[in-house]
């Protein structure tokens, strides 16, 4: 799905690598099998060109993952980059951390050149040393991100450095596994609703909150099909 990277701002863009879904986790906001098969169905029913997307790319293979300092810090280090680019320098970042496996006090000891030497801009490196601050600080309530609604989720994200509403969502959708969230300000999105639904790429923001509509209570699902769409699916 992804092919280009996003800033901070509110600006469109396309879902990165970093939130490739995978079919590990769990927790009370976790895809299960039979949410999985309702939103199918649900899908399925109430869009014929959603079905034909579904059909070729189904079944959906969201859920929820461990880790997420980790997988916020690869987006953050991914914005603004190429997918192959974004990798390499994730791959060179990883190695500096015990095991491979960053953690908040390990980043806030680790020498800044080291980071500038792993292809990191100084000020990618002050927002990811911005986010283990809150992760030490525990003023981001990451261990409550579970329990708390999209939207509060979403608050505490934004007041990290280097994290704007759109990355926040991705969060929500490939790392907290929420069924609901509808990013219209994606690229991609934008794009797949152009192509299949004839929808102009610069519609207002109101048009696609009300093409979204059609798709509650499984918005999610709507959009991992349409990002899908861009890369399998022919629809004419």
């Amino acid at each position: 799905m992804a092919t280009k990277r996003k800033s901070t701002t509110k600006k469109m863009s396309k879902p990165k690598a970093q939130y490739k879904s995978c079919r590990s986790g769990g927790g009370p906001h976790a895809v299960s099998n039979a949410e999985a098969r309702s939103a199918d169905a649900a899908l399925r029913k109430g869009d014929t060109k959603l079905r034909k997307i579904i059909d070729v790319c189904g079944p959906c293979t969201l859920a929820r993952k461990q880790g997420h300092f980790a997988a916020l810090c690869r987006a953050i280090i991914g914005q603004q980059l190429a997918v192959a680019a974004a990798a390499t320098i994730h791959k060179r970042f990883q190695k500096l951390f015990p095991n491979s496996r960053p953690t908040p006090e390990n980043m806030l000891v680790i020498r800044e050149p080291l980071f500038r030497q792993a292809g990191l801009s100084r000020q990618k490196i002050g927002y990811l040393v911005d986010l283990a601050t809150h992760f030490v600080d525990r003023t981001l309530p990451n261990r409550k991100f579970s329990r708390m609604p999209d939207e509060d989720v979403i608050e505490a994200l934004v007041a990290v450095k280097g994290i704007g509403t759109w990355t926040a969502q991705m969060f929500l959708i490939f790392v907290l596994a929420r069924p609901d969230v509808w990013p219209t300000g994606d690229l991609g999105i934008r794009r797949a609703l152009e192509r299949t639904f004839s929808l102009p790429l610069e519609a207002a923001e109101g048009k696609l909150e009300k093409m979204g509509e059609r798709w509650r209570p499984y918005r999610s699902y709507a959009a991992w099909y349409l990002w899908r769409s861009l890369d399998v699916v022919p629809v004419a």
